[in-house]
């Protein structure tokens, strides 16, 4: 029993001094906290006095005694430490600090010197200084600090990266640009990490100057793989796609890769809109890969997909340049058979046939087959069907075109195909003038995953709501309805018609403007740009509080930007949406577009 009570005294007695050691340290925090910095620097200077070692309890001792302006006691006490430990750069600083506080700036100064002077060889003890200078914003003197470090060390890059974060701070971009780009030969696996640093920190202008110093390494002789694809990244975020493509194919080459770095690159310039650079990418890999590629068919078709986007988005081609991207659908389609491999192929060319040729009995013709092929994906046969009874309907095969509908909506009930289905199904109802049941329809899809569906089908509810009891035989609106299937099927001379007689025979009616609204986009689909641009502004300016107004006011916007080459009025008009029509479903993208327009680096 007695050796028991021996042991646990033997126990308490050594641990009672780190117990009360650690119930001083929290002490001497709290009280430093408070700011009762003479009672904290009593705690501090007892415990640094049992621990002489400890950095932070010395340095929290000094702050104490400055914060309490007992200079004299501070100097005596780092001088002391200082000859205890020359090479401990930091107290040079601590000392540095002090001498600030007296405005003896000269004599801080040397003492700063003194400490990047008394550096050791050690990389620990030289980001030690070094940060030391960066907490007091001092970053030339931690530069200093870094750059003799690696004197001593012998080794130029071994702080570059340290220097690029420094130079940021100093907002010197060259500088900057130079040492991460040292960083990147020290250690190449950094450049997926620097190019998010640049991303982050660079101005578009600021890629400029990255693009000179690449050029310049490369030209030197000392070109890495790496420098390579990180001027393909510049000339990325620059979105000089050409460019771009150039590096990706020098590397492909040089490293004998197999086309994946010019097809992901040609497709981030197809999204982006610039099909010339995309279909470069295609075909260099169909000209230099070839069929044992396998990237070979893909790249194929999405280069006849940017072909056709190149020409239809464009709004300027002729019926000679349709008949010719035709010929290269089939050209395609003959070489690699018309199978379930190729029906994403085929929707394309069923729809320039349908939309843009008018040939809607070959289209109709094309899709029937695609949708029976065995092994199908069911989301393309799905899209097949969708897309099939939007040229039944476009030729005025209703009961057709709503079989199709239904039969995609039973199949895909919960998915946004299902949806896209119901919603069209709806909107046939609507132009058949069953105004009721369409409206009850788009009210539940109101709740759709997908926004465009549910932004389309929260307007057109609204839209039925609002007119349906202005007129009880709701002649007005089957008029309106009337012109708008005409419109669907290209058959814009009836559907002018039409409206003129709904402005005719209800000249009061609230669906002016919406008449004037569909008019624009036939203008627009007719490419005559000026005409839309008119029926736009005359809503904004007639019709400001009605359900159009914000619709009319982002596709002006979009038509200045686009097509009429103003973007001041663009802006202006994008800036208005989303001040003045704040709760506008169009309000977070005109938002996008004008920072975009402004030049912000989004």
């Amino acid at each position: 029993m007695r050796r028991i009570v021996f042991l646990a005294v033997l126990i308490w007695t050594s641990l009672t001094p780190a117990l009360v050691g650690a119930q001083d340290a929290q002490l001497a925090q709290q009280y430093f906290r408070d700011g009762e910095y003479e009672k904290a620097a009593l705690l501090y200077q007892k415990l640094f006095e049992q621990n002489e070692q400890n950095d932070y309890i010395f340095e929290r001792y000094i702050e104490c005694l400055l914060a309490t302006e007992d200079f004299a006691t501070a100097e005596a006490s780092i001088k002391k430490q200082i000859k205890k430990m020359p090479q401990n750069s930091t107290n040079y600083v601590l000392l540095g600090k002090l001498l600030e506080r007296q405005y003896r700036d000269d004599d801080a100064l040397a003492q700063y010197r003194e400490g990047i002077a008394k550096l050791p060889a050690d990389r620990y003890q030289v980001v030690r200084l070094a940060n030391a200078f960066i907490t007091s914003n001092k970053y030339e003197l931690a530069i200093e600090a870094y750059e003799k470090g690696a004197e001593l060390l012998k080794d130029t890059q071994v702080f570059s990266f340290n220097l690029g974060d420094l130079y940021r701070m100093k907002g010197d971009t060259p500088k900057m640009i130079e040492n991460y780009l040292n960083s990147i030969d020290a250690d190449p696996t950094r450049l997926n990490n620097l190019k998010t640093v640049f991303q982050r920190y660079l101005f578009p202008e600021d890629f400029k100057e990255l693009q000179k110093q690449l050029y310049a390494r490369m030209q030197d002789g000392a070109e890495k793989e790496y420098h390579a694809e990180l001027l393909a990244w510049v000339f990325i975020q620059q979105k000089d796609y050409n460019s771009a493509l150039r590096q990706a194919k020098a590397l492909d080459r040089r490293m004998q890769e197999n086309g994946g770095r010019v097809f992901r690159l040609a497709e981030v310039a197809a999204n982006d809109g610039d099909y010339d650079a995309a279909i470069s990418g295609y075909d260099y890999i169909v000209a230099q890969k070839g069929p044992a590629s396998s990237f070979y068919i893909d790249a194929r078709t999405e280069a006849l997909r940017c072909r056709r986007n190149k020409i239809v988005e464009g709004y300027q081609y002729t019926e000679q340049e349709l008949r010719a991207l035709e010929l290269q659908f089939n050209a395609f389609l003959d070489e690699f058979g018309r199978t379930k491999i190729t029906a994403p192929v085929i929707l394309d060319l069923a729809e320039l046939q349908a939309v843009y040729l008018n040939d809607l009995d070959q289209a109709i013709s094309l899709l029937s087959k695609m949708i029976e092929y065995p092994g199908t994906e069911p989301a393309v046969q799905a899209t097949g069907k969708i897309r099939l009874a939007d040229y039944y309907l476009m030729k005025g095969e209703v009961w057709d075109a709503t079989l199709l509908y239904s039969q995609v909506d039973k199949d895909f009930k919960e998915d946004v195909l299902g949806q896209e289905a119901r919603f069209q199904n709806a909107r046939l109802s609507y132009f058949n003038g069953d105004f009721q049941w369409a409206q009850a329809q788009f009210e539940i899809l109101k709740a759709a995953t997908s926004r465009l569906i549910a932004n389309d089908a929260l307007d057109l509810s609204v839209f039925i709501m609002d007119n349906l009891g202005l007129d009880s035989t709701a002649t007005a609106l089957g008029m309106y309805a009337d012109a708008e299937l005409l419109v669907f099927q290209n058959r814009f001379d009836e559907a002018f018609s039409k409206m003129d007689s709904l402005v005719l025979l209800f000249p009061e009616h609230s669906l002016q403007d919406d008449v004037w609204y569909l008019k624009a986009k036939v203008f627009s689909r007719k490419r005559d740009y000026a005409q839309a641009a008119l029926m736009y502004q005359a809503i904004m300016e007639k019709y400001p509080e009605d359900i159009r107004a914000d619709n009319s006011m982002f596709e002006l916007a979009e038509l200045y930007e686009t097509h009429l080459n103003d973007v001041e009025k663009a802006k202006a008009l994008y800036e208005k949406i989303f001040i003045d029509y704040s709760g506008s479903t169009f309000a977070v993208e005109a938002r996008k577009r004008f920072r975009k327009l402004r030049g912000d680096n989004i």
